[in-house]
């Protein structure tokens, strides 16, 4: 085995202890594959705001927008950053909408998209969920208010442990 890597259980891959670290770039945030910000967890508008001011280019612009429709559109909006997401919820033990960035574009869930008129297209594994990806220059905000409103009416999904 190689100087600094971890025999794994599973045959053929590599611990995470053996995985590269990630370093910050030239902005000082650390960024997971595809651009997505790696934010510390919180509860409140401060951890969101962070995470938005340190989305890549364009997304961060997208992400203020969606931010202030969000809470236009639901007064009161519990925020938090959870697994370098943003998540907006009722009440701080659930949640209606979060996004996530990807190289070409957000990645907007909806835990209960089935439900919403019309459905975002983007399909999940999970039953009831349904993305929307947001690419540069195509960012409908009437829609994307519309949904807001429709989610944050819905019973939204439990916060894990």
């Amino acid at each position: 085995m190689p100087d600094g890597v971890a025999k794994s259980p599973v045959a053929g891959t590599k611990s995470k202890a053996a995985r590269p670290s990630l370093k910050p770039g030239p902005d000082g945030v650390i960024r997971l594959s595809g651009g997505n910000p790696q934010i510390p967890k919180g509860d409140g508008d401060a951890p969101v705001q962070a995470f938005i001011a340190a989305m890549p280019g364009w997304q961060s612009e997208i992400g203020r927008q969606m931010d202030a429709i969000i809470s236009d559109a639901v007064p009161g909006v519990c925020k938090s950053v959870k697994w370098n997401s943003p998540f907006y919820g009722t009440d701080p033990k659930s949640w209606f909408v979060s996004f996530h960035c990807m190289t070409k574009y957000i990645k907007v869930a909806f835990p209960d998209g089935t439900s919403l008129e019309p459905v975002p297209s983007g399909t999940s594994k999970q039953k009831n969920v349904r993305y929307l990806n947001v690419h540069e220059g195509e960012f409908d905000r009437v829609q994307f208010a519309d949904w807001t409103k429709q989610a944050s009416q819905m019973p939204g999904e439990r916060f894990g442990s």
